[in-house]
């Protein structure tokens, strides 16, 4: 199955340029790669629509956030960021934007990037009672900490992790102290695998987790009720000297594409289909689970996408446009 998909899309694609009915007026397009799995997902998908749909020669250039948006705002290059999150770029971002360099092309992440604690679903269903903390404390018998059955146990993250600080200044701020052990799992592996295996195991299990990513498409998780995000709070909870820690959430994180003000100004087509792209983390880390599951690199992660979720991406298209990327794809 994984081997036809990325054959449909390899071949589709190489077939369709060479036929001679693709357009020439787009020229060279450069998209920078991230380096985690759904921004792979996003930059392939946009190199093949652009590919098939519009006859760009596209070029995937392997970046990083931070690599990526700098050069964007000093070089006008690479031409398109496939996934920014753009609180880990803020100040290089806006001063992008005041000078005229970059811009926002729209939130490709449709309900934003999620940092939470979350409960499995089946623990949710078994005991909808749990909601908020609150809840969660009164019931810290059901996550019992097998090191320490006194108490329930937290899955934080990794030491050396910036949200290790913010879920220690969360724990104390919301009084978790009493009823649950702040558990450190070692590595990002072992914060999956913690997951996993409570999921095999229909046991409860709670702790912060993040999304998109292949987990939450695999395990389906309930997000805990916070308190509301505050960004004074937020900003002492980031500190480990934190001397008022505040019991809120993580902030909204949004995804942006963003395009250099130099493509958006000779490329307006393209740039219309590059703001209406918009996925759901449920979708994304759907994929992404397949991806894990088949072990797929990101153009094969792109092809399975592109097959299966038909109806999001031609929203995003003129019917001509549309039309052209699914013949590439037969």
């Amino acid at each position: 199955m994984k081997r036809f998909m990325i054959v449909a899309l390899g071949l589709g694609a190489v077939l369709y340029l060479t036929s001679g009915m693709a357009f020439s007026a787009c020229g060279k397009v450069t998209i920078g790669e991230m380096n985690w799995g759904s921004a792979q997902v996003i930059a392939n998908v946009e190199k093949f629509i652009l590919e098939t749909g519009y006859g760009c020669q596209v070029e995937l250039i392997q970046t990083a956030t931070v690599p990526c948006m700098t050069s964007m705002v000093e070089k006008s290059e690479p031409d398109i960021a496939s996934e920014i999150w753009i609180n880990s770029v803020k100040a290089i971002f806006e001063k992008g934007v005041r000078d005229g360099r970059v811009i926002s092309a729209g939130n490709v992440l449709k309900d934003g990037g999620v940092e939470s604690w979350w409960i499995p679903k089946y623990v949710a269903e078994k005991h909808p009672h749990i909601k908020t903390v609150s809840d969660l404390i009164a019931n810290a018998s059901l996550f019992k900490d097998p090191e320490d059955p006194s108490k329930g146990r937290f899955y934080s993250c990794p030491s050396g992790w910036v949200c290790k600080i913010i879920n220690n200044n969360l724990f104390n701020a919301y009084g978790m102290g009493k009823a649950f052990n702040n558990f450190n799992p070692g590595s990002a592996e072992g914060l999956a695998a913690s997951i996993a295996k409570a999921a095999a195991r229909q046991q409860p299990w709670v702790g912060y987790y993040w999304s998109p990513t292949p987990i939450m498409g695999k395990y389906p998780m309930v997000e805990l009720q916070l308190n509301e995000y505050d960004a004074e709070g937020h900003a002492c909870n980031a500190k480990e000297d934190c001397d008022k820690p505040h019991a809120g959430r993580y902030p909204p994180s949004d995804v942006l594409a963003a395009t250099t003000k130099k493509f958006a100004d000779s490329h307006p087509k393209e740039l219309e289909f590059i703001k209406k792209i918009a996925i759901t983390n449920d979708v994304l880390s759907e994929v992404l689970a397949w991806g894990e599951d088949n072990q797929a690199e990101g153009n094969e992660m792109a092809g399975y996408f592109m097959l299966k979720y038909e109806k999001i991406w031609s929203a995003w298209l003129p019917a001509d446009v549309a039309a052209k990327v699914k013949q590439a794809l037969k």
